[in-house]
């Protein structure tokens, strides 16, 4: 398996930073994940730029090749 290359990130927290921290906790290239995900290497590095416009099934797909689950949070209160 390959050593997955590391660079710095200033943002922290977004969905595609959370894939990332888990994909080179697995030792996994973007291109390993992709096979597993059955998804284009494109793909995953999409997600993980933090591209607006990526589609459902495409996270799904790579998060079930990381053994993440999905969960919906609430943020706070809007009631008032």
């Amino acid at each position: 398996m390959a050593t997955p290359r590391r660079r710095a990130r200033t943002e922290r927290g977004g969905l595609g930073e959370h894939f990332v921290d888990r994909r080179h906790r697995l030792g996994l290239t973007q291109s390993e994940l992709a096979d597993l995900a059955g998804v284009s290497r494109s793909s995953v590095q999409s997600l993980e730029s933090g591209r607006a416009t990526v589609q459902l099934e495409l996270v799904v797909a790579i998060a079930d090749a990381l053994g993440c689950d999905l969960a919906l949070t609430p943020r706070g209160d809007r009631t008032g």
